[in-house]
């Protein structure tokens, strides 16, 4: 459990929506909070995850949110059941799910090492969570210990939990930040460092977890970007793993995801064989009578149950995956009376003939459409199953080309080599569209195309060359550039390798105007690729946009601000108060800080600074006398209630309607007092700013860290 603070959005006794009331904190996160809560009317126990106040109007993060509410949609015990999102009376968006009770993986990994048998029901319980998970075409892609809960302790009840875009980070962990992929370097697929994520990556991930568990401790990463890089493109050592779980973690942790176990319904066939890995394919292929026939291929919910004969020098596995026939209907006879009779099955015209193939990053990797023949037709579902998409296919004939299946064929196999791409086809008129990381590949296609397409077809090619890797100094000049109200920070810069294919680039800070704001985000998106961007940033008045340009450039800490309603009580998170609203402000002095000096300091709507702290009344703002003597956290008042007894200099007040918008609160930790002299409690933003920019030359060796926090005031 994680100790609870005054600025945090509930606090235990709170009951939301009439209906759960928080029992704990379990743990914070970059994004969102997780509570721990108990049903009024059940006595059911669940997990709420609340996104941050100040995430909990953007956009981009409401769509993560909602994202991760889709997940309900799978129905399996091993997989955390999520409800649904809701928004409270105070703007707070929180997403209900299931409460799992039992030690994480992670737990496990720091008490030592499990056994074999073990880590097989482990990987036998999630891989079929999974395999339910893929068949919906969602890929978890960031499996680790800390994401998988034992229930009761129980291998067998074993838990996946997380399935967030928008994921919050373990302390001291190194993470590929993504919009739809996070993952820890230690457990990510090699694949993934360059943006490619499929079901293959999960089976990777969840074989390294285990590997990882065996022995106790985590894997060696390597102590550079460069280590990370080669040590992904070894096998792992499992040199000292008992059989048959060797040969199942070589299978599910091959650095090539074409060696891997191609579905999580192989690795069960596996695992159910007692090792035998020639178990039949979840694939098959529906063949159906001489009409306009629909069919749709996805991975079955079990692996067929005994092995498949080989034949001519095939395993019966691929014999299965590409050419097993069910016959089905009526029409069986006229089918078979048809292939004998010369010319084949004759199937009903179509016009348009098309055909769209997707492997594009945020689709569903599918082929959906008509296709001329059944080998086409096989040839595809076999490919999309690879993949681990689903193939939505119809016989029927059309004005092509008599070569146009092989056609098909030759382009997806040109496009095999890029990082995503999209086939779409009406007739012979092809279009391609995609990305790669590797310029030679680019050329080499851009040349064979440029010169002829395959066959009877032709089109349009449009592939373009993206950056592996985004270097945030060129993010960085971009910020320097739309800087008018102080300056604009990204959060969570990689250190390394700069910005992943997949990796989001967040910023935070002010602006003075909304044409800055929407400068710095088209000139960001010019640059980001299919990176998203996300600004969280305030529009200031002038007043406070004056003295952010003096402010030093100075980190945040876990010094945290806190909103109360001076009448009620109440924790105001979002920092919105109304006219007669009595905003009671606290900063949280939080249990690492024992030294130095806090300055704390409003920048009114009105163009006037109010100095909390040091003032007349409270002029020792040393963190030792400021303590008094308390461990832990402290929290400090420093705007009071109206009806409360307050030191000489300190302030209350309630809302007034005559001077509305936003005021911000700064809180600066220094090694020495900020300034030589006591300032007046009271004074104008400029003579502030102007006694600031004197001192920031000497004080910026001083400060260890500036904290704020915005407070908006408004009509009702």
């Amino acid at each position: 459990m994680t100790e609870p603070r005054p600025g945090d959005a509930f606090q235990p006794g709170d009951v939301l929506n009439n209906t759960y009331r928080i029992e704990a904190l379990l743990g914070r996160g970059g994004t969102s909070d997780v509570y721990r809560a108990r049903s009024e009317i059940s006595g059911r126990l669940v997990a709420i995850k609340v996104l941050k106040a100040e995430f909990a109007t953007n956009d981009d993060y409401l769509i993560l949110m909602t994202r991760e509410e889709e997940i309900r949609e799978i129905r399996h015990d091993a997989i955390v059941r999520y409800s649904e999102n809701h928004r409270t009376s105070d703007g707070l968006v929180y997403l209900l799910m299931d409460f799992i009770d039992g030690p994480g993986l992670d737990r496990r990994l720091k008490d030592g090492p499990m056994s074999a048998d073990d880590l097989m029901v482990v990987c036998k319980r999630v891989g079929e969570g999974l395999q339910a998970a893929h068949a919906r075409s969602i890929v978890h892609r960031d499996l680790s210990p800390d994401n998988i809960i034992l229930r009761d302790n129980d291998p067998a009840q074993a838990v996946v939990i997380d399935f967030g875009i928008a994921k919050d980070t373990n302390p001291g962990a190194e993470t590929i930040v993504g919009n739809e992929f996070a993952g820890k370097y230690a457990y990510a697929a090699p694949e993934q460092l360059s943006g490619k994520t499929d079901a293959r990556s999960d089976i990777y991930s969840l074989g390294a977890l285990l590997l990882a568990n065996f022995r106790g401790k985590s894997p060696d990463v390597g102590a550079n970007p460069m280590e990370v890089v080669q040590k992904k493109t070894q096998t792992l050592d499992t040199s000292d793993v008992p059989e048959p779980f060797k040969t199942l973690l070589d299978k599910m942790t091959a650095p090539d995801p074409n060696d891997r176990f191609q579905t999580m319904a192989e690795v069960l066939a596996f695992l159910d064989n007692g090792g035998a890995q020639d178990a039949l394919s979840d694939a098959t292929v529906i063949v159906a009578p001489p009409r306009a026939q629909k069919i749709e291929v996805a991975p079955k919910a079990e692996p067929a149950p005994k092995k498949a004969e080989k034949s001519g020098g095939m395993s019966g596995g691929l014999i299965a995956a590409a050419a097993a026939v069910v016959v089905i209907g009526g029409g069986a006879a006229a089918f078979f009376g048809g292939l004998f009779g010369g010319g084949g099955p004759s199937y009903p015209a179509v016009s348009p003939f098309a055909l769209v193939i997707d492997n594009m990053e945020n689709l569903p990797v599918a082929a959906n459409g008509y296709v001329p023949d059944a080998d086409l037709q096989n040839a595809l579902v076999a490919r999309m199953a690879a993949l681990g998409g689903t193939a939505n296919l119809t016989l029927a004939s059309g004005d092509i080309s008599d070569s146009w299946s092989q056609d098909v064929l030759t382009v997806l196999d040109d496009l095999a080599p890029l990082n995503e791409w999209q086939l779409s086809l009406e007739g012979n008129t092809a279009e391609i569209n995609g990305t790669t990381t590797d310029q030679s590949v680019l050329a080499a296609l851009d040349t064979k195309y440029s010169q002829g397409w395959p066959g009877g077809l032709s089109g349009t090619f449009d592939v373009a060359l993206t950056s592996l890797f985004l270097a945030p100094a060129e993010v960085e000049g971009l910020l320097t550039d739309f800087a008018d109200c102080g300056p604009l920070h990204l959060i969570n810069a990689p250190l390394a390798l700069g910005y992943g294919a997949d990796d989001p680039i967040l910023v935070a800070g002010s602006f003075a105007s909304e044409a800055s704001r929407d400068g710095l985000q088209s000139s960001l998106d010019a640059i980001a690729q299919a990176r998203p961007v996300v600004i969280n940033a305030d529009i200031l008045n002038p007043t406070l946009c004056l003295v952010e340009n003096y402010l030093p450039n100075a980190p945040e800490s876990d010094i945290t601000i806190a909103f109360e309603d001076g009448a009620t009580g109440r924790n105001v998170p979002s920092g919105e108060f109304v006219v007669g609203q009595n905003p009671v402000i606290d900063v949280i002095i939080p249990e690492t800080l024992s030294t130095g000096y806090l300055s704390v300091s409003v920048l009114d709507v009105s163009g006037n600074v109010f100095h909390l702290l040091p003032n007349i009344g409270r002029s020792d703002n040393s963190v030792e006398t400021l303590r008094a003597s308390q461990d832990g956290a402290v929290p400090l008042r420093v705007a009071y209630r109206l009806d409360e007894e307050r030191p000489s200099g300190g302030i209350a007040f309630a809302v007034d309607g005559t001077s509305l918008g936003k005021s911000k609160i700064l809180v600066i930790h220094s090694d020495a007092p900020l300034f030589r002299e006591m300032r007046p409690t009271t004074e104008s933003a400029l003579g502030y700013a102007e006694a600031l920019s004197k001192q920031v030359e000497a004080t910026d060796r001083l400060i260890r860290s500036l904290d704020s926090r915005i407070l908006t005031s408004q009509n009702p």
